[in-house]
C-alpha cells in the first residue's frame, strides 16, 4: 500500500501565503515606482563607516531566502492558530515597511567591488540586481527575526531548532552591514517592527483576519 504524501503546505496556509507574497511585492517593488523621484536619506553613521566590508558574509545574505522558506513552512505546519497569528503579524510588519518606505526613503553609498573571488562576484551581482533603496527597515533582518520569533511559539520543534533559527537570524542581520547592503539603523528598525507587529497581533488577535477570509471563501 502506497503511503500518502503530505502536502508541502497545509491547506489553511494557502490564502495567508498568497496574501503575504502579494503584500511583499507591493511593499518592496510597488513603493519604488512612487518614491523613485523623491529625496532619499542616507542614514549611514560613523559606526557604519568603521564596519569593514567582508564579502564572505554574502553567503549568509543569500542563504537567508532558504532559511525564510524553512521557517515559514515550519510555522505553517505547527497549527492553524499559530500560522494565522504569525502570518498576520508578518502582514502588519509589511504594512509598517510600506509606511516607512514612503515617508522615509533611504539609500546608501556602496563600495567598489573588484570581484577577485566567488564571494566578491556574488556581491557584485547583488549590487547590480538590487539598487540601494527601501533600506529602512531591513526586510532581510525583519524576515529573519520573524522566523526566529515565530519559532519561539512552536511546540512541535525542539529547542535546537529555535537556537538554530536565532543563530541564522544573527548572522543574516550581521551580513546586511558586513556586505554593505544596509546600515545599523536598518537592522534595529527591522527587529523593532517585528516585535511591535507581534505585540499588536497578540493584543488584537489579528489571526481573526485570516479566519474570516477563510470562512467567506469556504476554503
Amino acid at each position: 500500500m502506497k503511503k500518502k504524501i503530505k502536502p508541502f503546505l497545509p491547506k489553511y496556509a494557502y490564502i495567508p501565503f498568497i496574501m503575504i507574497i502579494c503584500m511583499n511585492s507591493i511593499t518592496y517593488y510597488g513603493t519604488k515606482l512612487i518614491t523613485n523621484q523623491m529625496y532619499h536619506y542616507n542614514a549611514t553613521s560613523i559606526i557604519d563607516k568603521w564596519i569593514p566590508l567582508i564579502p564572505f558574509f554574502v553567503f549568509f545574505y543569500l542563504i537567508a531566502y532558504i532559511i525564510w522558506m524553512i521557517g515559514y513552512i515550519v510555522i505553517a505546519k505547527e497549527s492553524k492558530e499559530i500560522c494565522f497569528k504569525i502570518l498576520s503579524a508578518e502582514f502588519l510588519a509589511k504594512l509598517f515597511c510600506l509606511f516607512f518606505f514612503f515617508i522615509f526613503p533611504t539609500t546608501m553609498t556602496r563600495p567598489e567591488i573588484t570581484a577577485t573571488n566567488i564571494f566578491e562576484v556574488a556581491l557584485q551581482f547583488i549590487y547590480q540586481m538590487d539598487e540601494p533603496v527601501n533600506l529602512f527597515p531591513s526586510i532581510h533582518c525583519l524576515e529573519s527575526w520573524m522566523c526566529f520569533r515565530g519559532s519561539c511559539h512552536l511546540k512541535k520543534v525542539s529547542l535546537h531548532y529555535k537556537i538554530f533559527m536565532f543563530i541564522c537570524a544573527f548572522f543574516i542581520c550581521a551580513s546586511t552591514v558586513l556586505v554593505k547592503q544596509h546600515v545599523l539603523i536598518d537592522i534595529i528598525g527591522g527587529i523593532l517592527v517585528v516585535e511591535f507587529s507581534l505585540f499588536l497581533a497578540n493584543k488584537f488577535h489579528t489571526e481573526k483576519f485570516f479566519k474570516k477570509i477563510e470562512t467567506h471563501l469556504h476554503f
